[in-house]
């Protein structure tokens, strides 16, 4: 019980015991006391703190419970790379493939494997790794996500919750943006937050404002919460309901500049990647490695 529903369970008890008292002066002093008492207190916290407390200005218009022993592919869709596609696809994809192997939904539960080749016929890769994406099944502009995970660590694990744009106005990547939610890697203890834009990536503007940061610890392996409040002039990163990091939009900077993306529908993407020229080398002796998903909740304002 909090602190308010106690103080109101101890004034609705010691009324009670003053109105019962059966000395006609003592439960008149009992009263009196208690009026003034409460009195003061509306006088002190002339607001209604219980309103306030039950009053969020945020809606809930879209969430996955993973609930269920399958996958929801009408809100996500399976990320594969052909084996051949292995040399030209970026690191986060090299080792995606859309088999049950690397991904299942179990006790309301969405993992994401990085695993050991087994031998697939026609796949020379050494690893393969699950990751779901929602474009084309649900994106949004502006709003508060919030994303409930868990992982596991290895060398040359690489998980992530990011967002890419449904429409890619400005351009092929990175100047229609990229927002990294959460990264992490190895057995690190911190993890990263991150935007990816023509300003930051290609102009190198890099640190007015900063694009990222990597020094946010975390204990990982625990469930934790991962938000991101985005708004038209600025995004805010959360873990468990603490900001941890803020990117701005720059109000004098040059359209062409293409400092501030975020003013168009993203999707998600929930990957588990192993290695890349960033995490590093893997060690198959780590696999298999998992990150585990909870939910994924999308509000607005109202």
């Amino acid at each position: 019980m909090n602190n308010i529903c106690l103080m109101q369970h101890k004034i609705t008890t010691d009324k009670t015991r003053f109105v019962n008292n059966k000395n006609p002066f003592t439960g008149f002093l009992y009263s009196a006391v208690f009026t003034l008492f409460f009195s003061t207190f509306l006088f002190l916290f002339p607001y209604n703190v219980f309103a306030q407390i039950e009053n969020d200005d945020w809606e809930l218009i879209w969430e996955e419970q993973f609930d269920g022993i399958e996958l929801d592919t009408t809100q996500w869709s399976l990320i594969q790379t052909e084996p051949h596609h292995y040399d030209n696809a970026p690191d986060w994809k090299k080792h995606m493939i859309a088999n049950k192997m690397v991904y299942s939904v179990e006790d309301g539960k969405l993992y994401l494997k990085g695993i050991n080749n087994p031998g697939l016929p026609d796949d020379s890769r050494p690893f393969l790794t699950g990751g779901v994406e929602s474009k084309g099944k649900f994106s949004f502009r502006y709003g508060k996500v919030e994303i409930r995970m868990r992982k596991e660590c290895a060398q040359g694990a690489w998980p992530a919750l990011w967002m890419m744009p449904e429409e890619s106005v400005y351009g092929d990547w990175p100047h229609s943006g990229e927002i990294d939610i959460m990264e992490h890697l190895n057995f690190d203890k911190n993890i990263h937050h991150t935007v990816h834009t023509r300003y930051t990536n290609i102009l190198k503007n890099t640190s007015n404002p900063r694009r990222g940061v990597g020094d946010i610890i975390a204990n990982v392996t625990n469930w934790n919460i991962y938000g991101l409040e985005w708004y038209p002039d600025v995004l805010i990163w959360t873990v468990n309901g603490t900001e941890t990091f803020r990117y701005p939009r720059v109000a004098d900077a040059d359209p062409e500049m293409q400092q501030w993306p975020f003013d168009q529908p993203f999707y998600f993407i929930l990957s588990q990647q192993l290695g890349g020229s960033w995490v590093g080398k893997v060690n198959p002796e780590d696999l298999p490695v998992s990150m585990i998903i909870d939910f994924v909740k999308v509000y607005r304002k109202y």
